[in-house]
């Protein structure tokens, strides 16, 4: 994750601004304390793409299950970010951080020791509720213990620990699932967390101070509701409409599902018209430009995030690489990922504008081309040193992309809705993310039904190229230049 994206999750948890901070005396310790609870949840939400043939393997799992498994926690994840903040604002972020973080431990204990797929996909729904929790307060406990001076510092810090952490996600993983550590197996990447998360408990009971708002809007929770359903309505038959051979209910779900987000829209203008805030201020979603960058992040995410965990799928059951050498087959594309955000947030994204865009999405085509290119002509005998360069230059190019997407979609709005605009940018990162398992997921376990695993992910590939394409048409709604970081840093 790139400062960009880190300051858009920032915002989610508020909406208004300090006006001064005295630095707090351990806030460098307050930081490790954050930072150690953001790798728990980005770890969590990366490796089990790789423990994913063993859970099914072991528990016997249907596919959908799988899918739900992988795609659940940001389902709920998604659903509960923005909720989640405010609760921060009303009765205290450090309470809401402690209520985050023992959760959080509680419900990977409890993946660990799952004893069938109903169970497993139950405590990752839960997991994902506790991570919603916990996430925005760190980042608003961060905001409160750092004075303005430091703050550019203090974030800068989760580049490139965040970014470790994404590298080192699949190889952790692999590990601990071929280590078979006590005879765990795959239980091990969920109980792993134990020990991390009381450590963290323990840390955050003594140091993280206590800050909220001082005048902090009530809670929505019919809009909470709303959305809620609305995401619900949408990715359940996305899911189980293959296995069911997509009965009416499927359709008629996903079609109550819009009529639910449009009526969380009419509830959400109401409460503004009634002088009472909303869960999402409307008045954001009126700029055009945010309007569309919305959907590009949409069609962005999700086709990247169905396509790793397809990707991980073809590599562990259609060529038969153990969990560790699949970890290690992705690890170029983490590094090129993490070469192109340093280009895109740093080198070219705040000089040349828009263009870093377009050109990451062309580079990043060029490595899913590409790596359709080896597939297709290596069939069911595929190698990692084969998959390695264009798995680099497609991380490269999602890298370029990723990192400075916010501040594009961010740049049209005014500086009081950044917060509001920010916190539903996060989300639809976080559902999109469920989407694309649940979709693209859903396509290739179809293909591979009829035409085997081979085809099946050269369907996934063509299906990426396509969402990269219409990507690339969306960005050129964007502002030609991003909202410039010390901006977002003075909005903190």
């Amino acid at each position: 994750m790139t400062n960009s994206v880190l300051l858009d999750r920032v915002e989610t948890s508020s909406t208004t601004t300090t006006a001064a901070r005295e630095a707090a005396p351990n806030r460098w310790l307050i930081l490790a304390v954050i930072l150690a609870a953001e790798c728990m949840d980005l770890l969590d939400g990366t490796i089990v793409n790789v423990a994913a043939p063993s859970i099914r393997s072991e528990l016997h799992t249907s596919l959908s299950h799988l899918q739900w498994i992988v795609g659940g926690y940001a389902l709920t994840f998604a659903i509960g970010l923005v909720v989640g903040g405010r609760l921060g604002d009303l009765y205290g972020r450090r309470r809401l951080f402690l209520i985050g973080i023992a959760g959080f431990t509680l419900s990977s204990v409890l993946c660990g020791i799952a004893g069938s797929a109903g169970q497993l996909i139950a405590f990752r729904l839960l997991q994902g509720v506790f991570a919603a929790v916990m996430i925005p307060q760190g980042f608003g406990i961060v905001r409160s213990s750092f004075p303005k001076e430091e703050i550019a510092k203090a974030f800068g810090m989760f580049g490139p620990v965040i970014g470790g952490a994404a590298v080192l996600g699949p190889i952790v993983g692999g590990a601990l699932v071929d280590g078979d550590l006590f005879g765990l197996g795959w239980r091990a990447i969920f109980l792993v967390n134990a020990p991390i998360g009381i450590l963290v408990l323990i840390a955050a009971v003594r140091l993280l101070p206590e800050s909220r708002l001082p005048r902090a809007p009530r809670l929505d929770v019919a809009g909470a509701v709303l959305v809620t359903g609305a995401c619900g309505l949408l990715v359940l038959p996305l899911i189980q409409g293959r296995e069911l051979d997509w009965p009416a209910w499927t359709f008629a779900s996903m079609a109550a599902s819009v009529l639910a987000f449009a009526a969380f829209g009419l509830h959400a203008a109401r409460r503004e018209r009634a002088g009472r805030s909303p869960l999402v201020e409307t008045s954001v979603l009126k700029t055009r430009s945010y309007s569309v960058g919305v959907l590009v992040a949409l069609v962005f995410f999700a086709g990247m995030i169905g396509m790793m965990l397809t990707m991980s799928l073809y590599l562990q059951i259609g060529q038969g690489f153990s969990a560790i050498h699949t970890g290690l087959t992705l690890t170029p594309w983490a590094i090129g990922t993490a070469i192109g955000a340093g280009i895109g947030a740093g080198a070219l994204g705040p000089k040349i504008g828009r263009p870093v865009l377009h050109g990451g999405l062309v580079v990043m085509a060029i490595g899913v081309a590409a790596t359709l290119l080896v597939v297709h002509a290596s069939g069911a005998d595929v190698s990692t040193w084969a998959l390695a360069g264009p798995q680099l230059v497609a991380g490269t190019g999602m890298g370029a992309v990723l990192a400075p997407l916010f501040g594009f979609v961010l740049a049209g709005v005014r500086d009081h809705e950044v917060g509001s605009a920010s916190g539903v940018l996060n989300a639809v990162q976080q559902l999109s993310g469920a989407l694309g398992v649940a979709a693209i997921g859903t396509l290739f376990f179809s293909v591979a039904a009829d035409r085997g695993l081979v085809s099946a992910f050269e369907a996934s590939l063509w299906v990426e190229l396509g969402l990269l394409a219409v990507a690339a048409a969306l960005v050129f709604a964007l502002p030609q230049r991003m909202r410039p970081e010390e901006e977002l840093y003075a909005a903190a």
